[in-house]
């Protein structure tokens, strides 16, 4: 052998070094063989002993796997193919995409291309053409934004199903308070009309959970939306996490993350008639059973696995009690249905208990209000699962606030928007995304708060919730930021493959590509927690009679039964200035010199930035101002007794008296104050009725504090109300009892209000969704109109079907509200709906405004009317350049007073700071009310 140079001989200590690492090595590697020969060994002494039962491997392996915990195998992220794939899937190309990717806590967003094959991403940014399948579908984005599929982690999807019939609610068990060997996979319709919707709003997967009757629902199941070949409900699912028919471990596939429903307070309390006290007993006893269970498999497995077979017996499990034994062990996601702090307490000092933790606290209204409690719960804090501004329907929600996302993200709680589908269609879950994010949750959470984070709470971010390679290939392209209101899916890829057949959307201007603006709102949020989560709502007089706003963009006022522009400024330089003196406004030009301001003292300043002044909006159809909390009786005007079941006694004027919604008023109702603070200054309520016949509404101010302050009553009376289809008698019934009341043959008060419908002078208000129930009251108005030679005012109020006789009832002349704006097939006869982009070119809006109606929006729950803004502004966005803001206010203020018979429209103007009423990005700041002469500052 040539000598080597010097430089290259090896040096004596490193040739040292190198014979002690392989010494080392060495033995090592005996060590290990010895070690597994022994337990070879060993577990072949166990197998040989007489005293062996047959299926001995089978309890070693389980044994061994007591401790093991869930998550993906080691080769997971080597997969070249998804489990959920389905051959003949195409391999597609989204190339020049805006991409947020869910990495770097949602702040990284990169452009490139996103390659989709095998129901895998396959590759995120700069794709190497080299790198390509041989056969891929390219399809050029321009830059429209992509994120991961949206992820609901709190859904009744096909257990609740739509449309709602009496075989389609399988959400809740009544059979015990604690039942953790439930399973929703059991109750989910494969049918339900909502899975398509859903997508539509680019949701991709949902937590199916139990429902909260019971303080132990069940085990919730994650789903998959799209249709699959198969069309079952276990070839939706995720990830099955065992073996779904038999209920065990297999032992061939790594352990996976299962998911079960707790509930705490009213719901399993009211539902078994028992206390907080009874329900938190329930899950001790619970637990304390499975915690028994568990010791004993454990002393089972000391023995089992040192070969004393003789003294062990039959491994020790029970099918009811197995799945929260694997909570014990750490191996199950706990969904808390809990909302006040006392429940909150009692769980986090059950977790404390027992030694279990808590995925996520879900509803959780006051979890804002205690986030150093959440921190003390065994193992590591709860995510928290919310409503954006769904709140105050029962006691436990009375303390909900809209800041409450973004004081959580301020503690370093996980923060998760939810639907709770259907009572939040989960179609707009992305809109729970966008208020959290207007009333200060950051951007980057905002929409991590949708996708990432419920990824990562249910155990399953290593499949979802992330534009990763290795990743589902469920993905949404936007036609706008996600967090720009109105943000519609362009495509929808669940596994890859596309679940939009025909696209609908408006190209949007440059201004909804980018991230929205959001009002500051800090100093609400610090007086929502200095005043334990009730601030005061009540509006603040100005200081002076005099406010002069500035830098106003655009003005629109009413003008009879439409709304104009007084002016709209394209560029700062246009802007103006407006005096509210008592009330009173006028323009003052650019330069002041359309005001005399000499002769007004104190004047006080408001700069709006670029804001607007305009009409204040009307809103109608829910209980506002009729109650503070819906479930709680004492809180409320009450129901209307059905007049076709069982008649009022004679005491109160028996089945031809009239009820009046304007004496069950009550006022400053924080979702009426909060209405108010929104730019909603007056509502529109009839008495809530629970069948056909409700009564005259009434007009109210909702800012007023009581009934007998000035302008509080608005007007005393206005439609009249009934409802079609709702009641449990027949439909024919009720169209022979309105027949009956219309051609003059009713008494009392009740023909009096009859006489005056006949004549043209009372609206009459028909709450309808179903088509052929408003085809045939369409009948009915000719020929009552035939019979009296007058015009009846009548309105359509729900809807959900009127677009498909928009013309018959445009030449009816028949006014409609739609309510909700957003239509949902809740029942069968609203389940022929016009979704609108992207699943139709048209809305409901654009096609009956076509055919010349008179539209208004209308509300479904008293919480929803602060959003009655956004409504409108979504809808105009959805049909964008066909109506103007103009128009689209007059949607939400002057149409319903037209067809509700208001007399004197609401003069009310609202200013709004950096942006118009209708925009996303602005906030009211002041209510100029001309009938009260004061100007609100809020």
């Amino acid at each position: 052998m040539d000598k080597l140079p010097a430089f290259q001989r090896p040096r004596k200590g490193f040739m040292q070094l190198r014979f002690l690492a392989a010494f080392v090595v060495a033995c090592s590697l005996t060590y290990t063989l010895q070690s597994a020969f022994e337990l070879t060994r060993r577990e072949g002494q166990f197998l040989k002993s007489p005293h062996v039962p047959p299926d001995a491997q089978e309890t070693l392996h389980k044994c061994r796997m007591l401790k093991a915990t869930p998550g993906p195998s080691e080769d997971f992220f080597s997969r070249t193919v998804s489990d959920r794939y389905e051959p003949g899937t195409s391999a597609v190309l989204l190339k020049n995409a805006t991409i947020w990717t869910g990495r770097e806590s949602g702040k990284e967003v990169i452009h490139g291309d996103v390659l989709l094959d095998k129901g895998l991403i396959k590759a995120v940014g700069d794709i190497v053409r080299s790198k390509l399948p041989d056969k891929v579908k390219e399809i050029d984005l321009y830059g429209s934004w992509v994120t991961p599929g949206i992820v609901d982690m709190h859904s009744h999807l096909g257990v609740d199903s739509a449309p709602e019939l009496k075989g389609s609610d399988d959400t809740n068990s009544l059979k015990g308070i604690a039942q953790p060997w439930l399973r929703s996979l059991d109750g989910i319709n494969s049918h339900d009309e909502a899975y398509r919707l859903s997508i539509s709003g680019g949701l991709t997967s949902a937590n199916v959970l139990p429902g909260s009757a019971n303080a132990i629902g069940g085990q919730a199941f994650t789903i998959k939306l799209r249709p699959t070949s198969e069309r079952t409900v276990s070839s939706m699912l995720l990830e099955p996490p065992y073996d779904t028919d038999l209920m065990r471990v297999d032992p061939s596939v790594p352990l996976r993350w299962r998911q079960m429903k707790h509930a705490c307070g009213e719901n399993p309390s009211n539902v078994y008639s028992g206390t907080r006290m009874d329900t938190v007993w329930s899950f001790r006893q619970a637990y304390d059973t499975a915690r028994k269970i568990k010791e004993q498999q454990d002393r089972y497995c000391t023995k089992a696995l040192s070969g004393e077979w003789d003294k062990v017996g039959e491994f020790p499990e029970d099918l009811q009690w197995e799945a929260l034994v694997d909570v014990l062990r750490g191996r199950v996601k706990v969904h808390t249905h809990c909302y006040e702090a006392t429940d909150l307490d009692a769980i986090v000092r059950l977790t404390n208990e027992f030694n279990f933790s808590i995925a996520a606290f879900h509803h959780a209204h006051e979890t804002y209000l205690v986030p150093d409690l959440l921190k003390k719960a065994f193992g590591h804090p709860p995510a928290v699962a919310l409503f954006a501004t769904n709140a105050r329907y029962k006691r436990e929600a009375y303390r909900g606030s809209e800041f409450a996302p973004s004081i959580l993200s301020d503690n370093g709680l996980q923060v998760v928007m939810k639907s709770d589908h259907p009572v939040l269609n989960s179609r707009h879950l992305l809109f729970e995304a966008q208020q959290a994010f207007y009333y200060g949750l950051p951007e980057n959470l905002a929409i991590a708060s949708v996708t990432s984070t419920p990824a990562n709470v249910l155990g399953l971010d290593h499949r979802i919730g992330l534009v990763k390679a290795g990743h589902d290939a469920d993905i949404v392209v936007w036609d706008s930021h996600p967090l720009a209101l109105g943000a519609t899916p362009k495509q929808v890829y669940i596994d890859g493959i596309p679940q939009i057949e025909s696209s609908h959307f408006v190209d949007k201007p440059p201004i909804f590509q980018t991230v929205p603006k959001a009002p500051n709102y800090d100093a609400a949020k610090t007086q929502t927690l200095k005043f334990d989560g009730l601030p005061p709502l009540e509006p603040k007089r100005s200081d002076s009679n005099a406010v002069l706003f500035t830098n106003v963009s655009r003005v629109y006022v009413k003008d009879g039964s439409s709304i104009n522009s007084l002016f709209v400024a394209t560029v700062s330089s246009e802007y103006m200035t407006v005096l509210a003196d008592k009330g009173r406004t006028t323009l003052c030009g650019h330069d002041m010199s359309g005001c005399a301001l000499t002769g007004v003292a104190g004047i006080q300043q408001i700069d709006l930035q670029g804001g607007s002044i305009s009409p204040a909006l009307v809103t109608f159809g829910s209980p506002l101002g009729l109650e503070h909390i819906e479930a709680e009786p004492s809180t409320t005007d009450g129901n209307v007794k059905d007049a076709l079941e069982s008649d009022l006694p004679d005491i109160a004027g028996g089945s031809s008296s009239v009820i009046r919604a304007v004496d069950g008023l009550q006022f400053s109702t924080r979702d009426a104050l909060l209405a108010y603070r929104a730019g909603v200054t007056s509502g529109i309520v009839a008495p809530v009725a629970s069948g056909m016949i409700s009564g005259l509404g009434t007009v109210f101010d909702t800012g007023a504090p009581h009934r007998l302050s000035k302008s509080a009553v608005m007007q005393e009376s206005t439609a009249f109300h009934v409802a079609i289809g709702t009641s449990e008698v027949s439909i024919s019934t009720q169209i022979a009892t309105l027949r009956h009341l219309l051609f003059g043959n009713g008494k009392g008060a009740l023909a009096a209000q009859f006489q005056q419908i006949l004549r043209g002078k009372l609206p009459l208000v028909v709450d309808v969704h179903n088509a052929d129930i408003m085809a045939t009251l369409i009948q009915l108005k000719k020929e009552v109109e035939a019979f009296t030679g007058t015009k009846m005012r009548l309105v359509f109020s729900g809807a959900s079907e009127a677009h498909l006789l928009a013309r018959e009832i445009g030449e009816a002349n028949i006014g409609i509200i739609l309510s909700p704006s957003r239509p949902f097939p809740m029942n069968w006869g609203a389940r022929r709906i016009l979704p609108g982009p992207p699943l139709t070119k048209k809305n409901a809006l654009s096609i009956l405004l076509a055919n010349n109606i008179t539209v208004g929006f209308g509300i479904q729950e008293k919480w929803m009317a602060r959003n009655l803004r956004f409504d409108l502004a979504w809808a105009a966005i959805e049909v964008y350049g066909e109506i103007t803001e103009a128009e689209a206010l007059a949607v939400g203020s002057v149409n319903l007073e037209t067809m509700l018979g208001v007399a004197e429209v609401n003069s009310d103007l609202v200013a709004t700071q950096a942006g118009g009423l209708l925009d996303a990005s602005s906030r009211v700041v002041a209510v100029i009310s001309e009938r009260k002469e004061v100007v609100d500052i809020l």
